[in-house]
């Protein structure tokens, strides 16, 4: 009894030393590579930074903060990988591994505490990729558009000004836009139809109209409504209109980006107007709400192949267990990217596009689990 007791203070003092590697290592790699990026960013915007405008204190609260996050979580998994190849191949490389095994430690127990690393680091990541990490783009973005796109050519910079929108509203109402600008949130020629069994009921034509964030609504400028009868109709002329509709400023915005800048929450709205409105790009929102999820559980799989693979005595040491870390990395990038496309390009579903990197690299998993030294 004395034994198993001093057996479980050892293993308990294993999964401590484990765990500090595990995170010391990711948060040394991941402090390192920021930094070099910062550097990097901040040699090829020295000319964007010089405007008078500017301040450091605002350049790193309205850029940094926000550029730093969305560089961080994009290669994420990949620092865990890495970071669990590079020092569980130290362990190994000093024997250490052998000497855990070899105390009656079974590979399934010593795998554990990898196992609680990955779902810990896992679980930030879920919830940056939920919340925090859309505020973030949302503000670098913001000082982009504004400081460092407004001076590159207007052929090499997003438009801002969207022409000949035309959407569904609600299952018996459309909406027409003849321009609107995304960053004044202002625009011309609103116009909205109303059906009902297929014979039009209501028409608004408005020459002007603009976002009221005060409000929180469209104020439409010189606006004409038609409530049309069978047999006639009643027009009514307004000089300026309150209006609620479903669609707001961001959802007019139809940018590429937009799906990163809303939080879980908002994008689970988005998603249902958009699938209400059969849009063109719901595939590309679904494919970006199903890889919050996914993503952050590729951060468990990956350790475990890290773990798994490193764990193995082998000649190179750690510069084989890492060049093997960046080939499985790539592959999995690669496979990930391959299944996007498909989805928003064809017709792969997305949520299958979204899970099958993972479903094919915990296969992976297991067939390295199972071929392991125990």
């Amino acid at each position: 009894m004395f034994t198993e007791k001093i057996k479980r203070m050892n293993v308990k003092k294993i999964d401590s030393y484990i765990l500090r590697k595990y995170f010391s290592t990711f948060f040394f790699c991941l402090i390192l590579f920021t930094t070099v990026v910062v550097v990097v960013d901040i040699s090829e915007k020295t000319d964007n930074f010089a405007n008078p405008e500017l301040t450091v204190s605002k350049i790193i609260t309205d850029y940094y903060l926000g550029f730093i996050p969305h560089i961080d979580a994009m290669l994420f998994p990949l620092f865990v990988f890495l970071s669990v190849i590079f020092f569980t191949s130290k362990m190994a490389g000093r024997s250490e591994v052998i000497a855990i095994l070899s105390s009656g430690v079974s590979f399934k127990r010593f795998l554990l505490p990898f196992f609680w690393g990955g779902f810990i680091l896992a679980g930030m990541l879920w919830y940056g990729y939920q919340y925090f990490i859309p505020n973030s783009n949302r503000k670098w973005a913001e000082f982009e558009k504004r400081y460092i796109n407004n001076k590159m050519p207007a052929s090499e910079r997003n438009a801002t000004y969207k022409q000949n929108l035309y959407f569904r509203i609600d299952s018996n109402t459309y909406a027409g836009i003849k321009g609107y600008d995304t960053i004044s949130k202002t625009g011309s020629n609103l116009m909205v139809q109303r059906f009902v069994n297929s014979r039009m009921v209501y028409n608004l034509r408005a020459m002007n109209f603009k976002w009221d964030s005060v409000q929180n609504k469209w104020n439409l400028i010189n606006v004409l409504e038609r409530e049309i009868h069978e047999n006639n109709e009643t027009p009514h002329f307004t000089i300026s209109k309150f209006a609620s509709y479903t669609f707001k400023p961001n959802d007019l915005r139809k940018d590429d980006y937009l799906k990163d800048q809303l939080t879980t929450p908002e994008l689970n709205k988005f998603i249902e107007l958009e699938k209400m409105r059969g849009s063109e790009m719901l595939s590309s929102l679904q494919v970006e709400r199903y890889n919050r999820d996914a993503i952050p559980f590729s951060v468990l799989i990956l350790t475990i192949i890290g773990s798994v693979l490193a764990s193995k005595k082998v000649r190179g040491g750690s510069g084989f267990h890492l060049a093997l870390g960046v080939l499985i990395s790539v592959l999995y990038i690669l496979f990930s990217r391959l299944t996007v496309v498909f989805a928003t390009k064809g017709n792969f579903a997305p949520w299958l596009a979204a899970w099958s990197p993972n479903i094919v690299f915990t296969i992976v998993a297991y067939y390295f689990y199972k071929k392991a030294p125990k």
